[in-house]
């Protein structure tokens, strides 16, 4: 994958959701009025009633063909959460040429039993476009969260999205779903981490995939201004996503977006340090004290950290030494 799209998969950072019917969306997007705003995904999966989704894909089509018409370069990233293979083909025919400004599919519930459809109506599309469309598969069904067969259900999907490498955006993982299938919910003071089944499932999503994709964490539920307790919750799963691994996060509302933004700033230490081992210039030695003069840099051990760390503050920024960070 080449360094462009390595730096595109970490742009989607705080992916917006919002059912695709929703009237208003492109004059915000045209006006930049929701601050932070970095990607966002029209949904026509579950926030959309089946009897009404006729109505959400003409709605998804007008706001498209308003977007299309600035022609803009400054947008944020868009995508579309389709409900199946044959789905993904019908949206892209209905989109026409407005498909020009589409970055990517989103792909719910994927698992072994749909990925070969899935990926193959990918490659269909990208065979007859002038610029790639990406995918984000979402890991959130049942064969993924179940212990008896989550293992081999991972190694599979791995394999079968490496095939497909340089069209997988991002590996997305579904918090809520995970939830769902043993009845649980996490309260506003509460972190994922600290359900102990899905915290399973996450860290075997991570082990598998984390080594060559972006990954990004699950959707925190909470938001709004008049009950402001639910930010310091999400405070605490984001300082846990970042330090688990993931890049970026689900986003229901624009009031959690500047959290997901400043969470994934880094320090100015972890930033001067990630420099100078991506410009490692020793001879000899493949270690070297640290930018704060209280840690060891290894040049084999911390390279891949350090690629990840100066991407993220070359995109979202460095937080000078001496200044907290709002997320953390």
């Amino acid at each position: 994958m080449s360094q462009e799209i390595i730096e595109l998969a970490y742009h989607v950072g705080g992916l917006l959701y919002m059912p695709a019917f929703q009237q208003d969306i492109a004059e915000k997007i045209i006006h930049k009025s929701i601050p932070y705003l970095t990607s966002v995904a029209f949904c026509l999966e579950d926030s959309v009633l089946d009897s009404a989704l006729p109505e959400a894909e003409q709605a998804l089509c007008r706001t498209f063909s308003r977007l299309y018409a600035e022609k803009r370069e400054d947008f944020p990233l868009l995508f579309i959460r389709i409900r199946s293979a044959e789905h993904l083909l019908h949206i892209w025919n209905m989109l026409g040429k407005t498909a020009g400004i589409l970055t990517g599919f989103i792909l719910p519930k994927f698992d072994s039993y749909n990925a070969d459809a899935y990926l193959s109506a990918l490659q269909e599309i990208n065979r007859d476009t002038r610029h790639p469309v990406y995918a984000m598969p979402i890991l959130e069904s049942r064969a993924v969260a179940d212990m008896s067969s989550r293992r081999y259900e991972l190694k599979l999907l791995y394999k079968k999205l490496t095939a497909v490498y340089p069209l997988i955006l991002n590996i997305r993982t579904g918090g809520n779903d995970f939830c769902s299938l043993y009845g649980l919910r996490r309260s506003e003071t509460e972190n994922i981490y600290q359900i102990s089944i899905i915290r399973d499932i996450l860290a075997d999503i991570l082990n598998q995939f984390s080594g060559e994709f972006v990954v990004s964490a699950p959707v925190w539920e909470y938001f709004g201004q008049e009950k402001p307790t639910w930010i310091s919750g999400m405070q605490k799963e984001l300082s846990l996503d970042r330090l688990n691994g993931f890049i970026g996060k689900t986003a229901i509302h624009p009031t959690q977006l500047p959290f997901i933004w400043e969470s994934l700033k880094v320090s100015e230490e972890d930033y001067r340090d990630a420099c100078r081992i991506l410009n490692w210039n020793e001879s000899q030695k493949a270690v070297q004290k640290g930018y704060g003069g209280s840690r060891m840099n290894e040049l084999k051990c911390h390279g891949k950290w350090a690629r990840r760390i100066r991407i993220l503050g070359d995109l979202y920024g460095v937080i000078p030494k001496g200044v907290l960070s709002i997320a953390l």
